[in-house]
């Protein structure tokens, strides 16, 4: 291991850094968290676009290691902290499960729920109408993979669950209401009551939808 504890560059509303955060809080790991001021455009500094020439959170800085990208950050922590692959399993096709739900993550979970979410937090121009009907599409995929299971590969919690959690729980922010979904809801709660579990801040848009 590492001499000095990981460091996670992170934004708080960010549903990318809170995946990476999440990660890192359910392992156990002793970790230090630096909020980035992208608001500021901090993440477009001197000192930040060293670690990541792409100027985005999160970054994870472990000893020597740099990783950006958040479900690069999951793979790293898997392979290099977790030692009874807990996280993602050992098997071929226990790997490529997670790494079909790490995709999720960067398709169609990003096109829904997260950038309907992006447009009413951050005023992101895409199209409203377009991304609550995607997002929508993609709900009723995920309600159908959890029919019967507790998580998303089974009976225990793994990283394709960490993966997906972030967006999908703040989905109402982006008037994505979840009402429809009980397996979805009732999946939300089981890794909210995980020990380790980190929330990810509201926003009062959320109240209001």
């Amino acid at each position: 291991m590492s001499e000095t504890k990981p460091i996670l560059y992170s934004f708080p509303l960010s549903g990318h850094s809170h995946r990476a955060e999440l990660a890192l809080s359910l392992m156990g790991l002793d970790f230090e968290n630096r909020v980035v001021d992208l608001v500021a455009g901090e993440q477009k500094s001197d000192w930040f676009l060293e670690l990541n020439p792409e100027g985005k959170v999160p970054v994870l800085l472990d000893g020597d290691d740099v990783i950006y990208e958040s479900t690069a950050i999951l793979a790293y922590l898997a392979a290099k902290y977790d030692a009874d692959n807990k996280w993602i399993p050992a098997s071929a096709a226990g790997k490529a499960q997670v790494e079909r739900f790490f995709a999720q993550a960067s398709g169609p979970l990003a096109y829904g729920p997260a950038r309907a979410r992006l447009i009413q937090i951050f005023g992101a121009a895409f199209d409203e109408e377009e991304s609550i009907t995607n997002a929508h599409a993609y709900l009723a995929g995920l309600e159908a993979n959890l029919d019967g299971r507790d998580y998303l590969l089974g009976d225990a919690i793994t990283f394709a669950d960490v993966a997906l959690y972030s967006y999908v729980a703040r989905a109402p922010e982006g008037f994505v209401i979840l009402e429809a979904y009980p397996n979805i809801r009732g999946w939300l709660a089981r890794i909210e009551a995980q020990e380790g579990f980190v929330e990810i801040p509201e926003t009062k848009v959320s109240a209001a939808a």
